[in-house]
């Protein structure tokens, strides 16, 4: 049948389709000018018609409908159900690495205890260089250049993470049939900056004091809060984010009682002594904080509404002249004879201290909420609270007159 006699068929069909040869069947449109390209076929014995994709005739000429017909039956010849496939690939949607990330991620974040920063990791490090990239599109050195570019950037440990994230992508993938290999298997820990060691920077009370007197001295790339919080983080030897995410409820001033509760990498209640000597300062900060839940509240607009996770670290960066930004700073603090360090070697700083005061005991050890090791962590249930609280007193002597912090009250309410 030829293209005019189609036409004419269509004009004067009087059933649902009529057949133009080699399987292809016309089903005309209802106002008689169109029809529909549908092929009949047979498989296990079953009579199909499919409906071919895209254009209707006289759009998809006779020629290229015979072509997508062939096409078609040698799928069939080797026992493909064409229609059985179209729905299988309409269902799929796991596509591109992003589509596969959301997938994995989906069960992945009930089993994990911070799931946003796997999700965080993803986002920063590997979505920007293959995340829209098909998941048989991405190779080695993809791979590659995603942990070169981490390691380059001085953060070896999150390259490892980086690495074992897309290793267990491809292995997600892998599993759900979407692809044979994983471009991921071949490195190990060597390529992605070799095994992290553990640090053993604290800083002395020289450096400590050195180190505010640049830092206030660079007060517009080291802001105040900036300043403020490594304060605290030395007075009271927190993790970062238990001092920068803090809302003003968990503070009881009148009790003198800072009230973290499991908000803590161990999970372990405690409750936090606050020393009077350190009390300017969170009048300060509550003067400052302008009505906010939070004592850091986020200085841009963020879902969070708390300081944001790498504030410190980056802020830090610059004044060693380590900036990720495109702006460079200079490198303000090693020539003066302070060796490069990081936000949580502050940490490690407030418990040398403590022993360089002579204090050894396990009232220093849950000051940092650490676990009393060995029997004595079993049987030992005392907090040490009134210890503590002494304690917090005598690293803040030490640490506010080396960051001239005023012992004045501003006589602000802190519990309202």
């Amino acid at each position: 049948m030829n293209v005019k006699e189609i036409k004419a068929n269509i004009k004067s069909c009087k059933t649902l389709r009529f057949s133009v040869g080699d399987s292809l069947y016309i089903k005309p449109s209802k106002d008689k000018k169109s029809g529909a390209w549908e092929l009949r076929y047979t498989i296990n014995n079953k009579r199909h018609f499919m409906t071919l994709k895209g254009s209707n005739f006289p759009d998809k000429t006779l020629s290229d409908a015979r072509i997508e017909a062939a096409l078609i039956n040698k799928k069939i010849k080797n026992g493909i159900d064409p229609l059985a496939e179209r729905v299988r690939q309409g269902q799929e949607t796991i596509i591109t690495m992003n589509d596969l990330f959301n997938d994995w991620f989906k069960d992945k974040s009930k089993e994990v205890k911070n799931p946003h920063l796997l999700e965080r990791q993803y986002t920063k490090d590997i979505k920007p260089y293959i995340g829209k990239l098909k998941i048989d599109d991405v190779n080695a050195r993809d791979i590659r250049a995603i942990i070169k570019e981490v390691v380059n950037d001085g953060r070896p440990s999150i390259s490892t993470k980086c690495l074992n994230l897309c290793k267990n992508l491809f292995k997600h993938a892998q599993k759900l049939d979407l692809t044979k290999s994983n471009p991921a298997a071949a490195f190990s820990q060597s390529d992605a900056g070799g095994q992290t060691k553990s640090r053993k920077r604290a800083l002395s009370l020289q450096e400590i004091e050195s180190t505010f007197d640049v830092l206030r001295e660079n007060s517009t790339v080291f802001t105040r809060d900036n300043y403020l919080a490594m304060v605290l983080l030395l007075v009271f030897g927190n993790r970062k984010t238990e001092v920068t995410q803090a809302k003003w409820e968990e503070f009881d001033f009148n009790e003198k009682i800072w009230n973290l509760g499991t908000r803590n990498k161990k999970e372990v209640y405690i409750q936090i002594p606050i020393a009077d000597e350190v009390i300017p300062i969170f009048e300060e900060l509550k003067r400052k904080s302008c009505g906010s839940e939070y004592v850091f509240p986020a200085r841009k607009v963020s879902k969070d509404g708390h300081m944001c996770e790498n504030t410190l670290n980056h802020a830090l960066a610059k004044m060693f002249g380590k900036s990720i930004s495109k702006k460079s700073y200079p490198n303000l603090l090693e020539p003066k004879g302070i060796k490069h360090f990081t936000i949580h070697d502050l940490r490690r700083t407030c418990r040398s201290l403590f022993a360089e005061l002579g204090y050894e005991g396990n009232d220093v050890t849950r000051y940092l909420n650490h676990t009393i090791s060995g029997v004595a962590g079993i049987y030992n249930r005392y907090d040490y609270l009134d210890e503590r609280r002494k304690l917090a007193s005598v690293m803040a002597n030490q640490i506010l007159p080396r960051a001239k912090i005023s012992m004045m009250s501003e006589g602000i309410n802190l519990n309202e």
